[in-house]
Order: C-alpha cells, then structure tokens, then sequence
C-alpha cells in the first residue's frame, strides 16, 4: 500500500459520511442570514438600492503560533513572513512560557528591546503586529510547568505565591489587548518522577483556573491537552481528558474553552498507526460530539500534518490531509478556532535552524519551505477561506428599503448604489447576534 492510500484509507472508506455531515454542518453552524433594512438621513426606507455584500474576515478564528515573527535569519524573510501570515490567518498564538519570557526574575522579557530568545518574539512585538493587521492574539500558555524558569524553587508553596505574581503582572499588562488565555497546559503529560511537585497536585487545574478568574475577569480562559489525550485515547466518556474537565467543572473551575492539540507526530515508517489512531473521520467526529456534551467551545490548538520531504507527492498529501481535517473541524458546532503550529519548515521546536533531520522539523510539518516558498497546504488554508467558505451576494431593497442575504458569518463590507453614487459601510454580522441591521444613507 503506498503512502496515498494509507494516508486517506479512512476518508475513501467513509467519503459519503464525512462529505454529507461536512456539508450538512457547514449549513447549519458557519452561515446565517443578514437582514437589512436602508433608509435616507430622515428615515425614510430607499428602495431599489442595489447592495454588494462581502465577506472581509471570518467570525471563525483560524491562525498559526507567531513564533517567527522577527526571528528568521533575513530582512527579506522576516519581511514575507509578515505578509503570508496575515494573507491567510486572523489569529496568532503568542508565546508566554514563562522561562523563557522571564528568564531573570524580576525582569521579564515584554518590551521590543529586549533580549531575545529563539522562538519566543516579545508580547509588545507580536501585539503591535497583530493590532495594525487586524488579527486576533491568543496566549500560550500561564502556567505549563516543564517551562518553569530555574530560578521557581520545587516546592508547591512558592511556585503558588510566583505564579499568582505571575498571573497578576500578565493581567495587569496584557488583560485588556488579549482576549484569550490558555490558562495550563499538557497535565496529561505528567511525568511521576520527573515533574515539579505542584504540577502533580491534585487540584492543580482548578487552582490555575481560580486564580486566573481572580485577573482575568472578562477573558477566555482555555484548557489545553496534547494530541494523545485529545485524540488518540478516545474513551467516549471515559476518556481521561473528558474526565478530567468534567470533575474541574463539577466543582465550579471557570473554564471556559476546551483546547485539543492535533499534532501527527509519528515518524514516516509509522505513519500507517497514526492514521489508525488520528485519521478516521468518524472517530473525529465522535471526538468532537463527546466534548462538545461538556457545553464548552473547543479549539483545534496546535496542528502539525507532516509532508516528510519536499517531493511533490508528499506535498500534496499533506495539503489534502489539511483539506480534509480543516472541513471536520470548521463543520463542528463545537468549534470556534482552527490553529495551525509552525508556518515555516525548518524552524521547529527541539531542532536547529534548517536542520530538516533534528526535532519537529523532520516532519516537514510547515505550510511554508524554508526559502519561504508556498507548500500546497499553505494554498489550501487560503483557498478554503478566501474562497471556497466564502460569501460574496447581490441583492436589491424592496419597496419598504429591505432585503437580505446568506453567507458566512463574519465581518463584512456592504457597497450601495444609491442614485448613482457608491457608499460603502461595515457590518458585523455573528452567529451571537439577531443580524437585523438599520443602515442610514
């Protein structure tokens, strides 16, 4: 069996299934009707107003980490990440781990002339990026324990007391430009004898969520697991993962989102068992509709489908992987947010720059190559949302200055003909809101 038949072994098998419930859910969950209602300066209703309607930026969040930003090695390749990742995303994830944003106690690393550390560009950078292309941050991640600066003592006491200090200063500077929050991070990944004392802890997840519902009054506060937890060990509602959240929420944890990381990180001669485990559609879905019974959003946080080379069939497979996982996830009700990881092969976790064989570069797993050139996956993220879930439609006002249209939720730019001349205006059309809108001309 070659690699194309074990890769998509699961999607042929279940094509009728996955295809009727993508699009099915795609109807139902990312697309609503707009309704306007025109009228002139004293009120009036304007008939016969022809309209454009188009959709500008997605109410669904999808996006990549921005943990390149500012990092590569050239001007020029700084520069054209820059602009391939606002082309595509409306989200990024920044990076907060603690050891490394606050290597020397006492002196954090937030503002742009600080020093740096390899894939871990300062908050104030990635903000001013975000806010002057309109993209959303998220933070990664409050207390995820391996990335504990050396300077925390092992002891439960006073890894509480830094951390509240911690979760203080983050809210204090950052609380009101950062929505989102992933509050912990892979407690299912405990190491019995290797990890700190508090992240063994029984209630370490409900006294991460309390104290950070103590700062972080009116933010997301997101819990996030490894893939294997996420996917692999699927118990229906047995599943550890499940559990764990459900216990947290019994006893009245303020979590607010669910985050599941998606990473295939099996070496290429087992790419046959990954698929068994994480490429079935309908355990996807079961997944999905198991979580979603926790009455909670859920993100797709961390994504890495590896290409393994740069041979073109490679390439293709990996895109059409992400073609088809990216249709689950965004047909799901449950699902509020698709995350990509590393945009840019060769600059992975654990590897040194454009060592292809080292760390997680070995799989390939970028939209972009190393000379920033576009992967199919990159030209499938972009074509899935800038034109296959995409809205653009005409319509005209009736006699009393009404009309409506269908189409994706999301911020969008309405264009009006009206007595020869062309207006513009923006709308934000939602899937929270009643999406009756009163346009004065």
């Amino acid at each position: 069996m070659g690699r194309k038949e074990t890769a998509f072994k699961y999607f042929n098998e279940q094509k009728e299934y996955t295809d009727d419930r993508v699009a099915l859910g795609i109807e139902k969950n990312r697309k609503g009707f707009a309704e306007l209602s025109i009228k002139d300066r004293d009120g009036a209703p304007l008939k016969g107003v022809r309209i454009k309607a188009v959709l500008e930026k997605h109410e669904f969040k999808h996006g990549a980490n921005l943990f390149m930003l500012d990092e590569l090695e050239t001007k020029e390749k700084n520069d054209k990440y820059k602009e391939l990742f606002k082309e595509i995303f409306n989200l990024a994830t920044l990076p907060f781990y603690w050891k490394d944003l606050e290597p020397e106690q006492g002196k954090p690393r937030f503002e742009k002339d600080s020093p740096r550390v390899y894939r871990r560009p300062v908050p104030d950078l990635c903000l001013e990026y975000c806010e002057e292309n309109g993209i959303t941050p998220k933070a990664h991640c409050l207390n995820y324990m391996p990335w504990s600066p050396d300077w925390v003592p092992d002891d439960i006491d006073e890894t509480k007391r830094l951390l509240d200090k911690r979760f203080h200063e983050l809210a204090d500077r950052y609380g009101d430009r950062i929505h989102g929050w992933e509050v912990i991070n892979e407690t299912m990944e405990i190491k019995l004898f290797e990890d700190r004392k508090f992240f063994k802890e029984p209630d370490v997840v409900e006294w991460s969520f309390d104290r950070a519902d103590r700062y972080f009054k009116n933010n997301e506060l997101i819990i996030n697991e490894a893939s294997s937890a996420s996917w692999e060990q699927f118990k229906y509602n047995r599943s550890a993962y499940y559990l764990q959240i459900e216990r947290a929420l019994l006893n009245h944890t303020p979590i607010d989102t669910i985050g599941m990381q998606y990473h295939m990180f099996y070496p290429r001669e087992q790419e046959n068992v990954c698929i068994e485990r994480m490429g079935n559609p309908e355990k996807l879905f079961a997944v999905l509709d198991q979580y979603a019974k926790l009455n909670r959003p859920i993100q797709i946080t961390e994504i890495t489908i590896p290409a393994y080379s740069k041979e073109e069939e490679d390439e293709e497979i990996q895109a059409e992987l992400i073609k088809q996982l990216y249709s689950i996830w965004f047909s799901h009700e449950a699902v509020e947010a698709i995350i990509y990881w590393n945009m840019v092969d060769g600059y992975a976790a654990f590897a040194p720059q454009g060592d292809m064989a080292s760390g997680e570069n070995y799989y390939h797993g970028g939209l972009l190559r190393f000379d920033m050139s576009e992967k199919p996956a990159y030209k499938v993220i972009k074509n899935l949302f800038q034109n296959e879930w995409h809205t653009e439609e005409d319509c005209m006002t009736d006699g009393e200055g009404k009309t409506h249209f269908k189409g994706f939720y999301g911020k969008y730019r309405l264009t009006f003909d009206v007595a020869g001349k062309s207006v513009e205006k923006e709308i934000d059309f939602s899937k929270k809101a009643s999406n009756r809108f009163e346009i004065i001309l």
